[in-house]
């Protein structure tokens, strides 16, 4: 079997890898068959570690994936207790937490600290032919499902997630700052939640584009840091009720703090390059703002996979899919996205091509 490993920054190599044993009882083996490429997978990538996480090399990424069922352990049931057979196509929650802890049993998976996760070291993730999964963290896929809408699931879980967060009421405004994938499902569904209206930022042009095309009322093409008056305009200076940080966190939190309106929530998704978050605190303080942190996601895939199914899907997944490749060509994929390639809205590698 072959596998993509990261070396260090910037240097994946294709090699082979040690194919595991069969799988145990509630578990499967897979073919991986789409793998999508994520903001935090970008963060190992160029740097080598996300939030204190990567000394591990080599190590194989990836964390948003779906695959096929080759191999069956007893009692192999679903995330919704239907049983898993050959054949079947699934989309995989990369999130196993311990089901036994305080969080867990307060209905907070998320929070678990106990938990493993598929793709951030120490747990190797889906960027090779085939791997073992727990059958708990699978979801079957319809059959009209391609690949990449199942592994795109995984984002729009954490956007679902996130959109829950917002507490959001229909007719109340919001700005999205960051239009990458996360930040244009967190549009999508912020135009079928009823919200009015919704500006989008983001600095590339054609993110903008897809952000109107998914339900934004106003888009402007800026960094956030330079969107401020552009956003207070666009609401007589009144402000934002919801403030959605999809970017990478830093400086666009700041800045929507400054377009909020009094009372107003702010969401934050992005993950920052260091470990700091700065924010003017007279500026939140005195409006009485609402921060709200996004941890991944809880039981939504259900969900996710409700809105992305059918001919006409409330979320078209396949719609942000703008370039695909082969593992032989995943150092390039994620070069290009590092480097956000003209056009480049979602990347996918296809391990079976």
């Amino acid at each position: 079997m072959r596998a993509v490993s990261l070396h260090g920054p910037r240097d994946l190599r294709l090699e082979p890898y040690a194919e595991e044993s069969e799988p145990g009882p509630g578990e499967i083996r897979i073919r991986v068959m789409a793998v999508g490429i994520c903001g935090s997978d970008l963060h190992l990538y160029q740097e080598g570690q996300i939030g204190g996480l990567g000394d591990q090399e080599p190590f194989v990424p990836g964390h948003e994936f779906m695959g096929e069922v080759c191999e069956v352990g007893a009692y192999a049931l679903d995330g919704v207790r239907l049983p898993l057979q050959l054949g079947d196509r699934v989309a995989v929650d990369p999130h196993l937490a311990c089901g036994e802890c305080e969080w867990c049993e307060a209905g907070h998976p998320n929070l678990c600290p106990r938990h493993d996760f598929i793709g951030l070291p120490p747990m190797h993730g889906a960027l090779r032919e085939t791997m073992i999964v727990p059958a708990r963290a699978c979801f079957h896929l319809t059959e009209d499902m391609t690949a990449g809408t199942g592994a795109l699931l995984e984002p729009l879980g954490v956007a679902l997630h996130a959109m829950d967060l917002t507490k959001a009421r229909i007719g109340q405004s919001a700005v999205v700052l960051g239009c990458g994938p996360i930040g244009l499902m967190m549009v999508r569904l912020a135009a079928l939640q009823g919200l009015h209206p919704i500006i989008a930022v983001d600095p590339l042009g054609w993110r903008i584009e897809q952000a109107r095309l998914w339900g934004a009322h106003h888009g402007i093409v800026a960094p956030a840091t330079e969107a401020i008056e552009k956003v207070m305009d666009a609401t007589e200076g009144r402000g934002v009720d919801q403030v959605i940080e999809a970017a990478w966190a830093g400086s666009a939190v700041d800045a929507g703090v400054e377009m909020a309106c009094p009372g107003a929530r702010v969401t934050i998704i992005g993950i920052p390059r260091g470990h700091e978050l700065q924010i003017n605190h007279s500026t939140a303080r005195r409006k009485g703002l609402t921060l709200a942190m996004v941890r991944r996601m809880k039981h939504v895939y259900p969900r996710a996979i409700a809105l992305a199914q059918g001919p006409q899907p409330q979320v078209p997944l396949d719609d942000l899919i703008s370039h695909t490749y082969s593992l032989e060509e995943a150092s390039t994929a994620f070069e290009q996205n590092s480097a956000y390639l003209d056009h480049a809205l979602k990347f996918v590698i296809h391990p079976q091509r």
